[in-house]
């Protein structure tokens, strides 16, 4: 026998409260069936920027998806919502990151698509969160309503202003923009109608069964579905004037490389010289498609001079003034020059949207101190042979200012090789066709990298 003391055995520490809670708040939010109905039900709401990536030209497609989708999300609770944001926000907005590998930052890449997810789930939370809030102070007063039915009023009004929420001024999230591309119209009223046709239809009918009080449901939502639906022949008039909208093909890493830039400016002179070729009344080139301080250059101001006696000419370039940096267009007619610098600048892309102390800190840890450009009171409108366009640089083609006001063509430059290859040409020609419909405009979008095209 053992002179040794027996170790006594001690029973187990209790759990912690504050330990034993976060874990099941974890289990809740990480189920891995709650991840993929949240993935599902994204994927269906953002089905038309992809169908439209792969030329998949589905009308019935996208309206069916986009009303599912819809139907889901009214229904979510707090944490199926913020899952549903997530995945949305990184599958509208993946492709923001990938402007950090020509910083030499390319580890912030998934950093950057995180915290895109984050912010989206954030919001989509906060609107399950203070629906319920409103429910608990509204629904007594409310007996018509049931609380699931109360509840998708609520969220469904959330939807309609979110389009109006900008994180860090950027104002590309716009939920009516699942009905471009399909039998709805995609202005407000019509998404409040399909809304309401979920809200008061299918939402309601909790016994799927051929009754009076059913049928009046299904007839609410048919007639609500039908008064969305797009029956207007939308083809606008086009002005009389033959536009040459180039598209260039040049990466981001080498437009800005001094090696390179006279063969670049050569290139763009041939595609001018080809414009006037082929008689056309106005060429247009993207942004920044003269990589340089174009102002400066008073020999290549003298060539596009000399050549817009034949046709008049808008390209891309920056705009030195006052000791500051623009973003700018410069539009040769006649031999005359109009140097238009951008409205709206991109958040975090051409302006850090922070206090100026910080804004300061952010540029020299990740933009190598470069200053933040500068910006115009108002944008630009000008005429080529009588005929008046807006002048807008890539971002501000898809912000309402640019639209507000604003005569019935617009001529935009973009230069999407900072985001190539991803979605983000796609989606950005959708919110231009958005807002060109509601504002019965036309655009003629010249880009470098992607396609050229005239959007309405």
């Amino acid at each position: 026998m053992s002179g040794k003391r027996e170790p006594k055995i001690l029973p187990a520490p209790a759990a912690c409260p504050s330990i034993s809670i976060l874990s099941k708040n974890f289990r809740k939010y990480f189920n891995i069936t709650l991840l993929i109905k949240a993935f599902l039900i994204a994927t269906a709401f953002s089905f038309f920027i992809y169908s439209e990536y792969l030329e998949i030209k589905n009308i019935y497609l996208n309206s069916i998806l986009a009303v599912i989708s819809l139907f889901f999300i009214l229904k979510a609770d707090k944490k199926l919502n913020f899952w549903i944001g997530f995945f949305i926000g990184i599958l509208w907005f993946y492709w923001i990151g990938l402007s950090f590998r020509y910083y030499n930052l390319s580890w912030m890449i998934p950093i950057v698509i995180l915290f895109v997810g984050l912010v989206y789930g954030i919001i989509f939370w906060l609107i399950e969160v203070i629906s319920n809030w409103i429910i608990l102070g509204i629904s007594k007063n409310l007996h018509s309503f049931t609380p699931s039915q109360l509840h998708s009023l609520i969220k469904s009004l959330f939807l309609l202003t979110l389009s109006y929420i900008h994180p860090f001024g950027f104002n590309w999230f716009i939920p009516e923009l699942t009905l471009v591309n399909t039998m709805f119209s995609f202005d407000k009223l019509s998404f409040l109608l399909i809304l309401l046709a979920i809200n008061m239809g299918i939402l309601g009918i909790r016994k799927w069964k051929l009754d009076i009080r059913n049928l009046g449901k299904f007839f609410t939502v048919f007639v609500l579905l039908f008064l969305a639906v797009d029956f207007k022949d939308c083809k606008p008039k086009m002005p009389n004037l033959k536009i040459y909208l180039s598209q260039t093909k040049i990466p981001q890493d080498v437009k800005w490389d001094p090696k390179y830039r006279e063969k670049i400016v050569y290139s763009n002179l041939k595609i001018i010289d080809k414009a006037i070729e082929k008689g056309y009344d106005l060429v247009v080139l993207p942004e920044s498609a003269f990589p340089m301080y174009l102002n400066l250059d008073d020999d290549l101001l003298n060539i596009l001079k000399e050549k817009s006696k034949k046709i008049a000419i808008i390209t891309g370039g920056l705009h030195y003034k006052n000791s500051l940096p623009y973003n700018s267009s410069y539009i040769f007619i006649n031999e005359r020059l109009i140097i238009a610098d951008k409205v709206v600048l991109v958040p975090f892309g051409e302006e850090t949207p922070l206090p100026k102390f910080l804004a300061k800190h952010v540029n020299e840890i990740f933009f190598n101190g470069a200053e933040d450009y500068q910006k115009a009171k108002k944008p630009t409108d000008f005429k080529i042979k009588n005929i008046k366009f807006r002048n807008a640089i890539c971002y501000e083609a898809t912000h309402p200012l640019l639209y507000k006001n604003a005569p019935k063509y617009m001529i935009a430059i973009s230069n999407n090789a900072w985001f190539t290859p991803s979605i983000e040409p796609i989606l950005q020609n959708l919110i231009i066709k958005y807002y060109a419909r509601m504002h019965n405009m036309v655009v003629f979008h010249s880009c470098n990298i992607a396609k050229s095209d005239v959007i309405w």
